[in-house]
This record gives structure tokens, C-alpha cells and sequence, in this order.
């Protein structure tokens, strides 16, 4: 099938189902702890690096959106050589608990591979509090991934019934990705042989970003912000992002790994657990 308005040019579309071949989603967190009122580097939570992958040769990489979580209000930086500037690069200032995503819907900034971003942040000078910056960051192409995605169209045609699958995620205090749980450990009413759309999520708690990985996904993070109080942001999170971004960019998870599929949380020092409300629709053959 061909996806009318969610097709990326360049895409490789699979066996008529309107997979993308080859793309990749990432999520890149930095951090610090107790980084006072002055602008300063962050650093790459574990797991993470803030240098760009290396992607296939020709193809883009887009730094899709950004967010903070922060708990005293102040300044956010990225900047890269490769950027407008490398002076001030992406600059934005900062709101306290706010973690809503920064870049306008329709745009982009586009990467480099193997580009070195560097993260800054003017924010708390309180002993042992984190605070987050997080990027999302799609590849057009990352040799030896091959996550699934559809777009709009694509979930139209197939869509069935929705399917709400909650997840308490424990939280650490020590920052980071923590708390991770398969997706069925709690609800396990996944179809055998079904695929299952990730729509989007709802949160009870804020937390600087939640995300999901597994073998559909290539094992990379793909992810929201923890904004609880604005459901309508994040219960569409992907079908939105899918749809502005000109990309299909809605994962879709087969039921065969929902043991292997995990969700994770961003959080700070307080360590506040986190119950997650996947969004799925169910898709026909």
C-alpha cells in the first residue's frame, strides 16, 4: 500500500503493508544533578551517548523533538557546530514541571552522523536534584535496525479495536532509565499473532519521559514526555507525530514479543512511581 501522506521519500516500503524498511526512532537523555543557575554541560544517561549513530550513507537524520524536566525554571541549550550556530544552537528557557515538547510540530533540525550535540542546562542548585533534557531522534536509515512503523493511512485501514494496557513502572531515585517491565506483566490480553499500534499513553505522575523497546522497535528507546495533566498530548503522541512530521513514525508491536517489549521511565531523585496507560489499536492482516 502506499502511504499517500505519511510517506517518507526515500523509504523502502515492505511486501505491501506499508512498513518503512530500515528506520530507526532513538531517545537520547541527558542529564545533571544539582546544576545551579549558571548554563553547563549535561551528560548522556547510562546507556545513552550524545554523539549522533551512524547512519547509512545518503539518508537523514532528524532530531524530531525536544523536552525538559526540570525543578527550578531556567535555561536549556543544544548545540552543535552542524546546527544554525554553535553559540546558541537550539536555546529555550525553561518551566518548572512542564515537560511538554519544545519544537514546533511541522519542523525539524536535522543531524549528522557522528556529530557530537552538546546539552546544557541552567537549573536547580539544590544537593541530589536531576534534571532532564531529552531528545527524539529519528533515522532514515540505521544499519542493522529495522523497526516497524506505519503512518495514518496506513493505521486507518487497518485499525481495530483499541486496547488499553496499563503498566506501573517502579521507578529509582539514582536517574535515568529505570523501572522497566514488559508490557503484559499486568494486562496480558494480546491477541496470539495479533499486531498491535502504539497510538500513544497516558501517565498519572510526571516524569521526564517514558518509553517502550524491544525487538519491534530495534531495541531502541522510542518515547514521549511524562506530562500527566495534558491527556490530549500524549494519548495521540505518535499518530500526531506521525502525522507532522511527514513519516511513519507509529510503531507497531507484535503480540509474539510482548514479553520481550518493555517499558521504562525518566524520573529524578524523588523516584515517584509511574502508571503508564498504552494506547493500542489492534490491526487487521
Amino acid at each position: 500500500m502506499r502511504l499517500s501522506r505519511n510517506t517518507l521519500e526515500s523509504a523502502v516500503l515492505t511486501g505491501g503493508e506499508g512498513y518503512l524498511l530500515g528506520p530507526a526512532l532513538d531517545t537520547v537523555t541527558a542529564q545533571g544533578t544539582a546544576i545551579g543557575a549558571t548554563i553547563a554541560a549535561l551528560t548522556a544517561a547510562t546507556g545513552d551517548a550524545l554523539a549522533i549513530k551512524s547512519g547509512a550513507a545518503g539518508k537523514l537524520i532528524k532530531l524530531l523533538n525536544i523536552w525538559d524536566d526540570v525543578q527550578v525554571a531556567g535555561t536549556g541549550r543544544i548545540r552543535s557546530p552542524r546546527f544554525h550556530d554553535n553559540v546558541q544552537g537550539l536555546r529555550f528557557d525553561t518551566i518548572i514541571s512542564d515537560p511538554r515538547p519544545l519544537m514546533p510540530w511541522a519542523a525539524y533540525q536535522r543531524c549528522y552522523e557522528n556529530d557530537v550535540l552538546v546539552v546544557e542546562l541552567a537549573g536547580s542548585a539544590v544537593a541530589g536534584d536531576i534534571e532532564y533534557i531529552v531528545m527524539l531522534i529519528f533515522y532514515e536509515d540505521l544499519p542493522g535496525i529495522s523497526a516497524r512503523f506505519i503512518g495514518r493511512d496506513e493505521l486507518t485501514r487497518r485499525q481495530g479495536n483499541l486496547s488499553f494496557v496499563e503498566n506501573t513502572i517502579a521507578t529509582g531515585t539514582g536517574g535515568g532509565y529505570t523501572g522497566g517491565e514488559a508490557i503484559n506483566v499486568e494486562f496480558d490480553q494480546f491477541h496470539a499473532g495479533g499486531e498491535y499500534a502504539l497510538l500513544g499513553y497516558l501517565v498519572d505522575t510526571e516524569c521526564a519521559a517514558v518509553c517502550w523497546r524491544g525487538p519491534d522497535t530495534g531495541n531502541l528507546r522510542v518515547s514521549g514526555p511524562g506530562e500527566e495533566t495534558e491527556r490530549e498530548l500524549t494519548a495521540d503522541w505518535f499518530v500526531r507525530l506521525s502525522e507532522e512530521k511527514g513519516i511513519p513514525l507509529i510503531p507497531v508491536i507484535r503480540a509474539e514479543n510482548k514479553a520481550a517489549t518493555l517499558i521504562d521511565a525518566v524520573q529524578d531523585e524523588n523516584g515517584a512511581d509511574v502508571t503508564v496507560t498504552s494506547i493500542f489499536a489492534e490491526l487487521s492482516k
